[in-house]
């Protein structure tokens, strides 16, 4: 994938996770990233700049984690993260389509949503 493909996946994950519900993608400038945050929660990370080892970060199953970094030689784990919990998966792929990727990113987001007090997720029910 030529650079010009990794930015158009940088926009077209950062949109993807944009568009889930109460989720919000931002440029962190403290860690000069792509922060995926959900009610403060963080269910990921990408790089602002394309290069050939731009990488979006997210949180994982554990066994599911290890399965797909012996699979794949572009998942790794994530990278300046729990390497048990989080894999980083490089945009210039050619082994994992966009869609796989966009199952990977809400099942990240899902895991944090679990996660969240049961009164915050009813708030996001209800639409408060």
């Amino acid at each position: 994938m030529t650079n010009i493909s990794v930015k158009s996946g940088i926009e077209h994950f950062q949109d993807f996770g944009n568009h889930l519900p109460q989720a919000k993608v931002c440029y962190r400038e403290d860690w000069e990233t792509l922060y995926f945050g959900l009610a403060g929660k963080m269910f990921g990370v990408m790089s602002p700049h394309a290069t050939d080892d731009t990488a979006i970060t997210l949180k994982g199953r554990l066994e599911a984690n290890a399965a797909l970094c012996e699979m794949y030689r572009d998942i790794s784990a994530g990278h300046h993260m729990n390497k048990k919990h989080w894999i980083s998966i490089k945009l210039s792929t050619d082994e994992l389509s966009d869609q796989e990727i966009e199952k990977m990113i809400e099942n990240s987001y899902s895991l944090v949503f679990g996660n969240l007090p049961l009164s915050v997720r009813k708030s996001f029910a209800r639409g408060d």
